[in-house]
């Protein structure tokens, strides 16, 4: 029986945040990635995003870029479902996301109300998928949704066919989860993984635990999560993709080849089939 083919691995923007993303696209193929995520909706105050309008000279270079460097774009990142919140207000990005060919939207939430929030996410995939795009909910320790139950909760009672559920390797392990828990995960709902490492004291308190994930994680290998048994309880289909954001001491392009041999490491230990 010939072996399995090497698992695509995508590099989400947040790896490489301070690079735009017409310049990701060629790093991305340079680097030895097979997509890209985007950042297009800021995640904080004074983080860096970007605009790619639909129709714009922005897209058509993007769209140049993207077919000839054979990179496809796997998600638009991040979008954050809060009390307020107004799902017709991404439809400028949903539509950027469609002409970029995007399949995902990542969303995470602070709507502390669990009722309002379900709406809000059904909405957001009804508005959505008329772009072709499913939504896939992120939990995080400091969010209301912070554990993979409140994601789980909230994306079946939407019901929507093609919300799902994103797994983040740092917030699956840090917000007391393990890899055996994604049995509980029903089939097709989780879509994207996203894949990092981090050392083996969990920071104490919210400061910490954000400072941590936005630029203090380590490529796969380098620290002590359980990478290879969450890789045995991945489907097969799921869209990998490396998002360690760990400050900006080395050059983009350096950042994003140490990453990539790290989890390239990870994933031919675990390929697909």
């Amino acid at each position: 029986m010939a072996p399995s083919p090497p698992r695509p691995l995508g590099l989400a923007h947040f790896t490489v945040l301070d690079v735009a993303p017409q310049d990701l696209v060629p790093l991305a193929r340079r680097t030895g990635y097979a997509a890209i995520g985007i950042r297009l909706v800021q995640a904080a105050p004074g983080s860096p995003v970007y605009s790619i309008p639909a129709g714009s000279a922005a897209m058509a270079e993007m769209r140049r870029r993207l077919d000839g460097e054979g990179i496809a774009v796997h998600d638009i990142e991040i979008a954050t479902i809060a009390p307020g919140f107004d799902p017709g207000a991404l439809a400028p990005v949903l539509e950027s996301a469609a002409g970029l060919g995007a399949r995902r939207l990542s969303v995470c939430a602070d709507e502390p109300d669990r009722g309002r929030l379900t709406a809000r996410f059904a909405e957001l995939c009804d508005l959505a998928s008329g772009f072709g795009i499913g939504v896939d909910l992120e939990w995080m320790a400091w969010r209301a949704v912070r554990r993979l139950a409140d994601a789980l909760e909230v994306v079946t009672a939407a019901g929507r066919p093609d919300a799902g559920v994103l797994v983040d390797a740092l917030h699956l392990f840090r917000t007391g989860g393990s890899p055996v828990d994604l049995r509980a995960v029903p089939p097709g709902l989780l879509r994207s993984v996203q894949l990092c490492d981090a050392v083996a004291t969990p920071p104490v308190g919210t400061a910490a635990i954000i400072a941590e994930a936005r630029s203090g994680r380590l490529p796969p290998g380098e620290g002590v999560l359980g990478l290879d048994a969450l890789m045995t309880e991945l489907p097969a289909d799921a869209a990998l993709s490396a998002e360690v954001p760990m400050g900006t001491a080395l050059p983009p392009e350096e950042r994003a080849r140490r990453v990539y041999a790290a989890t390239r490491a990870l994933l031919e230990r675990h390929p697909a089939g």
